[in-house]
Formats: structure tokens, C-alpha cells, sequence
């Protein structure tokens, strides 16, 4: 039976579509964006995945969750991939499927962990390595709706090579401010050592935040617990947090 999902107002039956690849960027050395027209796309909201399912010839079918990483725009669907080693389906969708191959795709899917245009408050994003696939969504959102609400992105990543949108998240751009921590290798133009995200790294963008702000969070599972702690202990209200991890 086909799921609902609510886009705003509207009720949007779930079912699955055919999807045909139609670009493919480099992020990183592991790290693909794909761009997929998909005939009759319902439109979506920045923070949302979708299902992609892949059939063998011998009728096997696989099926995973990717996050959207990019805001509505008619029957374009962009994706982040990380490709991960030994992994069934993410190696092939990154390096392997052809330009103009089709795939079947289902969604949009997720109402809690997203970023509507209307909000004014100011909102921390909080990303873990690939994690950053549906908060670069909201901040391409933000860019694209003229929305006065500040954002913060604290970006944590382990070297400079697997920093994913560079072109997307380093405007000129008043209302979004963009910091990436380094865990492992820094740039030696950073004054701070490699490292996890830490207190001290949060301190600054939550003071920036109202009382009721959202603060949204993604990446590896561990990743995502230690920040939501850390945001607890400086005063956050864990109501206004939410998160989205995978691993």
C-alpha cells in the first residue's frame, strides 16, 4: 500500500518512480553527487531522503536511504553518495552506473528533520563528514528563498580533501556563516588542532541562538550523540534538537 506524505499543505501519495540518472559530480575522492530526473516528482523540503531501489537482471533488488541534497526544482532529485568500502549498493551508484541508467525512487519521506522556508529563527546545522548532504540542502533552501533567518554550519570533517559543496557553502553570504572543524588533518592556515567537535567549538553559534531555535544534526551514529550531549550540557533545550544519523 502507498504511503502519504505531507509537503507542506499538500498530501503526496508514496509510491515508486523511475528515475534516470542524468548528471554526476565529484565531493571527494569517495564522495558523488547525482542528479536524477524523475518524471512526476512531487516536489520536496530541504531535510527529506528518499528510497533508491536497484533490480538485477536476475530479479535481486536492493534498496537504501539517501538524503536529498538540494531544494525542489521540478523533476530534478540530487542525491549525496558516499561510497562505502565493501558496501552493496553505494560503491556502484557513485563510480558505476551509467550516465542516462534508470533506477526506481520513492519518496519524498521524513516531515520531522526539515527546514521550512517560513521559520525566522536563527538555526544551527551540524554536520558529520557525508552527513552534510541534507543540511547543504537547507542552506541552499535558504540562499534560494531570501530568508532573513541566520545560519550556522559547523562542519566536521577529517582532512580538506572530504569537504563536500565547496562552490554551495562558501558565498559571500551574510546571513550564512560557515565554519569547518578538522578532526584528523587541518589546513596550516587553522589555528586549531585537529580534533572532535568540542564544547568550545559550539559555544560561539549556540550563543547566537533564541531560545526556541532549531539546531539540526547529522552523521554517524556516535557523532551525533556526542553533540547532542555537548548542546544539552551549554543549555539547549533537547526538544529543539534533531537529529538524523546513519552508521
Amino acid at each position: 500500500m502507498a504511503r502519504a506524505a505531507h509537503l507542506g499543505r499538500l498530501t503526496v501519495r508514496i509510491t515508486w518512480r523511475a528515475a534516470r540518472l542524468a548528471e554526476r559530480h565529484v565531493q571527494s575522492r569517495s564522495a558523488r553527487s547525482l542528479v536524477f530526473a524523475v518524471p512526476g516528482w512531487p516536489g520536496h523540503l530541504p531535510g527529506q531522503h528518499v528510497d533508491v531501489r536497484l533490480t538485477a537482471d536476475d530479479g535481486y533488488q536492493a534498496v537504501r536511504s539517501y538524503s536529498l541534497a538540494a531544494p525542489a526544482d521540478g523533476d530534478r532529485v540530487e542525491l549525496g553518495v558516499q561510497a562505502v568500502p565493501g558496501g552493496e549498493v553505494s560503491p556502484y551508484l557513485a563510480h558505476l552506473l551509467p550516465l542516462e541508467a534508470d533506477v526506481e525512487m520513492r519518496g519524498p519521506l521524513g516531515n520531522w528533520f526539515v527546514w521550512r522556508g517560513e521559520d525566522s529563527a536563527p538555526v544551527l546545522l551540524v554536520a558529520g563528514g557525508s552527513g552534510v548532504v541534507p543540511l547543504a540542502a537547507m542552506v541552499r533552501a535558504h540562499r534560494r528563498s531570501g530568508s532573513r533567518s541566520p545560519f550556522h554550519l559547523l562542519y566536521s570533517v577529517r582532512g580538506p580533501e572530504e569537504v563536500w559543496y565547496r562552490d554551495d557553502l562558501f558565498h559571500e553570504d551574510p546571513l550564512v556563516d560557515v565554519r569547518i572543524v578538522y578532526t584528523r588533518r587541518s589546513p596550516r592556515d587553522i589555528s586549531r588542532e585537529p580534533g572532535r567537535v568540542s564544547a568550545d567549538d559550539l559555544h560561539e553559534p549556540v550563543a547566537r541562538l533564541e531560545p526556541g531555535s532549531p539546531v539540526y544534526i547529522c552523521g554517524p551514529t556516535g557523532f551525533v550523540e556526542s553533540v547532542a550531549d555537548l548542546l544539552v550540557a551549554l543549555g539547549r533545550d533537547p526538544a529543539a534538537i534533531r537529529t538524523e544519523r546513519f552508521g
